[in-house]
């Protein structure tokens, strides 16, 4: 995907979010983060958004805390965070393609990076106002499917931060049904090591392979969706250690 694929992405996830929340009401809670009432997934995402902002707007070169969550709630909450949205696809949409900024995974550009984390960021937390408000969740779109599985494989537990490790190696294998991508994800004492196999073919046998549509996929390996959503062949232990150590909290 491109950055200007991101933003667009980015727009309408946050859209779809503020209007879910607005729907369940900010006392409701969040079946896909049991500890979470709508009010409190629009202040952390709201807060996130805008300390994303400060970077790309603000040319931030190293790291930079962001504000804190507001104590906010209600109507005045969900136009808080309608503002923030806002104030972040403007500021990715209008910065230069050189930008220089502080970033925190690998990327063509800090510019790239900031449009595609806050895409999923704002994707995932859309899924979460949803399950909220219940009823027909909004598709995930294959492209921005794998795109996210990509970045959160390849990227986010690619870092020391991860905590998905086992004692002795294991291999899980991630493929798509409806597009043609297919990810092995090597877990040791180390980070999780993934190789996604149109890079490098990885097609040998593994100890556990998760199949699905790119949607399930992504939503599953986020722990949105449960594990009996995708299609589990082989050992189930790799799978176990993936669901119950791949929750990434903000810091």
């Amino acid at each position: 995907m491109e950055t200007t694929d991101h933003i667009k992405s980015l727009a309408a996830e946050g859209q779809l979010l503020a209007s879910a929340a607005q729907e369940a009401g900010t006392g409701a809670p969040v079946p896909t983060c049991p500890d979470w009432r709508v009010h409190d997934l629009l202040r952390h995402t709201g807060m996130v958004h805008r300390w994303a902002t400060a970077f790309v707007a603000e040319g931030h070169t190293s790291y930079h805390p962001a504000d804190g969550e507001p104590d906010l709630d209600g109507p005045e909450l969900i136009g808080w965070f309608r503002e923030g949205h806002d104030l972040l696809v403007d500021a990715l949409g209008t910065a230069p393609a050189g930008l220089e900024c502080w970033s925190f995974l690998p990327a063509p550009s800090p510019l790239a990076f900031w449009a595609r984390r806050q895409a999923h960021e704002t994707t995932i937390h859309r899924v979460d106002a949803e399950s909220a408000r219940g009823g027909r969740p909004s598709p995930v779109p294959a492209a921005l499917a794998v795109d996210g599985i990509d970045e959160l494989l390849l990227g986010l537990h690619a870092r020391p931060e991860s905590r998905v490790r086992t004692s002795a190696p294991r291999t899980l294998r991630v493929r798509a049904t409806d597009f043609d991508a297919c990810w092995t994800v090597h877990l040791s004492p180390q980070p999780p090591r993934a190789v996604r196999a149109d890079e490098a073919p990885e097609e040998g046998p593994v100890d556990c392979e998760l199949t699905a549509s790119a949607e399930d996929l992504y939503l599953t390996l986020w722990n949105r969706l449960p594990l009996a959503a995708v299609t589990m062949t082989g050992d189930s232990e790799p799978a176990r250690i993936w669901r119950e150590n791949s929750g990434i909290t903000w810091s």
